[in-house]
């Protein structure tokens, strides 16, 4: 017996189809109009994405990340958030894959249900790539002055950086 969730798109399709037929609209027409306007957003905002992945691979090969980790040690050694986690909070901003990179990193090195493990799994995904996000999205609209989105962004990934520390100790401890 098949299960319920496997019908669950082939009946949204079914409805857009049915809804198309009663409106009496032209379903192949519309389906290359909307993938014309697709490409054409792919191509406005693919010089963003470009550049924002060669400063991502400039960032990492230069020793950047290294170099920031150490310099924050101090810092999370004191208000006892896991050291092993600043990578992560170094790159998630700019990047969801390097991030994910960074993340199977950490839980393959301080081991599955650590501490740092699970701060580094909340921190996944209670956090955006702020960087990535106006970079596309941004460029895609045409905005060309961001005003305080990026500073509020940064602001709520620092929230994010401090209150996971905090959210995973209380329920797992240290």
């Amino acid at each position: 017996m098949r299960d319920f969730t496997d019908w669950i798109i082939p009946s949204i399709a079914v409805a857009v189809f049915v809804y198309a037929a009663i409106k009496r609209v032209d379903v192949f027409e519309a389906f290359c109009e909307g993938a014309a306007d697709g490409m054409k957003t792919c191509i406005d905002i693919l010089p963003a994405l470009v550049l924002l992945l060669v400063c991502i691979g400039m960032f990492r090969a230069s020793g950047a990340v290294e170099a920031l980790t150490t310099l924050l040690k101090p810092l999370c050694s004191a208000i006892g958030f896991p050291s092993e986690v600043v990578p992560l909070v170094i790159l998630r901003p700019f990047s969801g894959s390097g991030a994910m990179a960074v993340y199977n990193e950490i839980a393959a090195t301080v081991g599955s249900d650590t501490f740092a493990e699970r701060v580094a799994a909340v921190l996944i995904g209670s956090s955006e790539t702020t960087f990535y996000t106006v970079a596309v999205y941004f460029s895609a609209v045409k905005v060309k002055k961001t005003r305080y989105a990026v500073p509020a962004a940064l602001t709520a990934d620092l929230t994010a950086w401090i209150v996971c520390g905090f959210t995973v100790f209380v329920f797992f401890g240290n």
